[in-house]
């Protein structure tokens, strides 16, 4: 369970870097729409998970690679953003969020499944 404060700096966090990967390094990246999912922040708000998404790109895992490599540059740039609400800026973890895959996925399972109708029962009184 994550308290208050973690919330806070989480949200924080993923507004600031969703307008980082919007804005200011969308050329870093080739045009890719990323999109910031999720962000946990440790109880010490030293490590940020940053759960990523993205759109219109077909080699996921080399734009993922891409972002860890600039880590550093994209950390720097949120400091600028967020130096007066907090007094550690934490080490950015990224991660690719599947949820929208997994999803399609369910569902495309539950589609395929035949299920017969459930048997109409009389009730007598």
């Amino acid at each position: 369970m994550e308290s208050k404060r973690q919330q806070k700096v989480a949200r924080l966090l993923q507004k600031d870097l969703s307008e980082i990967f919007q804005r200011d390094s969308r050329h870093l990246f080739n045009g890719a729409f990323i999109t910031v999912t999720n962000v946990r922040v440790s109880p010490d708000l030293s490590i940020a998970r940053v759960y990523l998404s993205f759109l219109a790109t077909p080699n996921k895992e080399m734009l993922l690679d891409m972002i860890k490599e600039r880590g550093r540059s994209i950390r720097q740039q949120l400091a600028d953003r967020v130096r007066h609400q907090l007094r550690i800026i934490p080490e950015l973890n990224f991660f690719l969020d599947d949820t929208a895959e997994y999803a399609a996925k369910m569902d495309a399972i539950f589609s395929n499944l035949d299920i017969p109708p459930a048997p109409e029962e009389d009730d007598e009184e």
